[in-house]
């Protein structure tokens, strides 16, 4: 009896958030699912069943295509910088030892992630201003005349550019967690590794990065997320220009729904974004869970 009611009592627990999350994340998918089928016009409220039409519409989409290409590109450069090297330099600074170094030197690298996104890309904006940015002033200073360029306003740089502020920003943020996974592995390991004639690089590759194994698979899947789901550093910085060249899926559906008011065509580029989250998210997950260490 004792047992039943205990059971009750947790559910009443456990059901209010149930809702909420049916209501506020699985609802609002179901919804868009429906939403990619209709052509739709927001602002006159007209709706026409459409079928598949919007999905067959992205694969003949150029736009769409290179939009998705630049996704993939920020993922790899965001899982180089944020994930392995965020690990290495995590790693640089518990060798430190000096234990007040070692938090202002944490705190160094934590302040960019401190800084919104928002905020980041109108800083950097200003950076990359071809006549009056620091960076092209620091390149003639340099005597490199030939690398000032308009960073920002070239198809073949624009996206790099970005990239590059994004690593800036949110590097120190994964080298803060980094931190706490390594601080949280039994200094006699070390030891035992140190007596057995092991060396620093020889530690790192087999006592840290297997004991972080699930922090590193918990920020690939938290760092590719969010390279899909790219949007304010953008619209920020370039609004998808020149020429479309640093589109991104998430700035692909803002102007497909609310400038270009195709609204079932947005729905469905939403509907592909959200399946190759989850997908990745799910291999992810299913890869940490079969590696699990434990000590």
């Amino acid at each position: 009896m004792r047992a039943t009611l205990r059971r009750t009592l947790g559910l009443a627990w456990v059901v209010p958030a149930l809702v909420l999350v049916g209501v506020f994340v699985y609802l609002p998918l179901v919804q868009n699912l429906q939403f990619s089928t209709l052509k739709w016009d927001i602002y006159s409220g007209s709706q026409e069943y459409a079928g598949l039409d919007n999905y067959a519409r992205l694969v003949d989409d150029p736009v769409f295509w290179s939009a998705l290409g630049n996704n993939v590109l920020y993922a790899v450069v965001s899982v180089v910088f944020q994930v392995l090297g965020a690990l290495v330099l995590a790693a640089l600074l518990d060798s430190v030892r000096s234990e007040r170094w070692q938090r202002v030197l944490r705190a160094v690298y934590f302040i960019p992630s401190a800084i919104s996104l928002t905020v980041a890309g109108l800083l950097f904006y200003f950076i990359y201003e071809p006549n009056l940015g620091p960076l092209n002033h620091a390149l003639r200073a340099a005597g490199l005349d030939g690398l000032a360029q308009a960073w920002l306003g070239q198809e073949s740089t624009a996206m790099s550019a970005i990239i590059a502020m994004s690593q800036w920003q949110g590097f120190g943020y994964s080298t803060l967690l980094f931190a706490v996974a390594i601080q949280r592995i039994p200094r006699e390991i070390y030891g035992a590794a140190a007596i057995d004639g092991v060396g620093p690089v020889g530690c790192f590759f087999h006592v840290t990065v297997p004991l972080v194994r699930e922090m590193t698979g918990l920020m690939a899947i938290v760092t590719i997320s969010g390279a899909f789901q790219v949007f304010n550093e953008v619209m920020v910085m370039t609004a998808g220009g020149p020429n479309n060249s640093t589109q991104v899926l998430g700035t692909w559906l803002y102007r497909s729904g609310f400038v270009r008011n195709n609204f079932g065509y947005a729905a469905a580029i939403a509907t592909v974004l959200f399946v190759i989250t989850l997908g990745i998210a799910v291999a992810q997950l299913w890869a940490a869970r079969r590696r699990r260490v434990e000590w």
